[in-house]
């Protein structure tokens, strides 16, 4: 396992460079930048078709820049320096644990102001650049894919703080038990909570900008699953402890690798199961008995999934109809790798499930009825 990029290079080149980046975190930074790009493809196509618009916006320019401007782009710039100088000077503690120093009140007065500084004085320059002895209105024309920018901002704080939302309600005991350290944690984000808290802030800006919840929603559908399968990646790599129950039967066929059948994920991100004999670091845990390598599994279900998505979404012609399936799909492929994988469960009037379960129950439900909705109606909603 390679619970930081150091790891993953030290084991590919055999070089020992000690970077401040954890695997986990690459790779989410990987399935955005994905799902940017099938976001963006999807936007073009459907504008190209005429089923989305350019819409005319005004913006004023020539206007100096503002106190408020200066003040705020001067306090980014000293969180940044205030921040990073302190890193620099304390690499070893920066490149050992990022997540401590990054979200600790430790920090380099000296770089704070210096970076302050720097920020407002460049928007101060920028803006009398292209000052004009009089402002003036211009008329702009935005297109759809020219959102994703803005969307994919909102998405990712949105989709942060819905994740550790519904991972902290999954996990209540050991949240109440533990607030601080859970809520400042960068590790706990729970999917669903993310698509659904993420997912509404996409749908907020795209409605605002003139594009239907039923187009932007089918835009999402590809690209979700294709994001989903690359972020998924990270967290087998990096063994963030959402893998399966422990796997003890042996191989259904002898070809089949044992790391896909079952894996013991050693030097997992989160320290669990026994010492690896001989092992000094920090992450020097593997799983005894071994389970089912379930990211993985979802890697390969998802990017399958993905290429269906893609290949029949220039057949799809109900608006919905896309999602709809994306909903269905997405539910299924997850309740049945909830029932290999280790998770919290609730237990209601007798019932044992998991979070993801309910949820992904309650996805395939809403997937069909959208589906017949969207071929119902497909005449009045284009």
């Amino acid at each position: 396992m390679f619970p930081t990029v150091s790891h993953f290079l030290k084991y590919l080149l055999g070089i020992d460079l000690p970077l401040p980046f954890n695997t986990f975190g690459v790779f989410v930074a990987l399935a955005f930048v994905a799902g940017y790009w099938a976001f963006s493809e999807e936007l073009k196509r459907k504008e190209a078709l005429g089923i989305l618009h350019a819409i005319k916006k005004k913006v004023t320019i020539g206007n100096p820049a503002t106190t408020t401007e200066l003040i705020l782009n001067g306090l980014f710039g000293f969180i940044i320096g205030y921040k990073i100088l302190y890193a620099l000077l304390n690499y070893s503690l920066f490149v050992s644990d990022a997540q401590q120093v990054l979200m600790s009140t430790k920090g380099n007065i000296f770089g704070g102001i210096i970076l302050a500084a720097l920020f407002a004085y460049w928007d101060y320059k920028e803006k009398d650049k292209h000052k004009l002895a009089k402002p003036k209105d211009i008329e702009v024309t935005v297109h759809p894919y020219q959102l994703m920018s803005n969307l994919i901002v909102w998405a990712a704080i949105w989709g942060f703080l819905g994740a550790k939302f519904f991972d902290n309600l999954e996990y209540w005991d050991d949240f109440v038990q533990h607030p601080i350290e859970r809520l400042l944690s960068f590790s706990g984000l729970t999917f669903y909570g993310g698509l659904i808290c993420g997912g509404a802030a996409v749908l907020y800006i795209a409605r605002k900008n003139g594009i239907k919840i039923l187009h932007m929603l089918d835009v999402g559908g590809p690209g979700m699953m294709l994001a989903y399968a690359v972020g998924r990646i990270g967290c087998h790599m990096a063994g963030d402890g959402d893998w399966g129950i422990p796997n003890l039967h042996p191989k259904p066929f002898t070809w089949l690798p044992d790391w896909l059948w079952s894996y013991s994920y050693p030097n997992n991100v989160v320290n669990e199961g026994q010492p690896i004999p001989g092992c000094v670091g920090k992450f020097c845990h593997e799983l005894i008995p071994s389970v089912y390598p379930t990211p993985l599994y979802e890697v390969i279900i998802c990017l399958i999934l993905f290429a269906f998505l893609w290949k029949i979404r220039d057949k799809i012609k109900a608006p919905g109809l896309m999602f709809g399936i994306y909903m269905i799909l997405n539910g299924i492929e997850r309740f049945c790798i909830e029932l290999i994988r280790v998770n919290s469960k609730y237990h209601v009037f007798g019932l044992s499930f998991t979070q993801a379960e309910m949820i992904s129950t309650f996805l395939v439900i809403g997937g069909i009825a959208l589906s017949a909705y969207a071929l119902r109606n497909k005449n009045k909603l284009a």
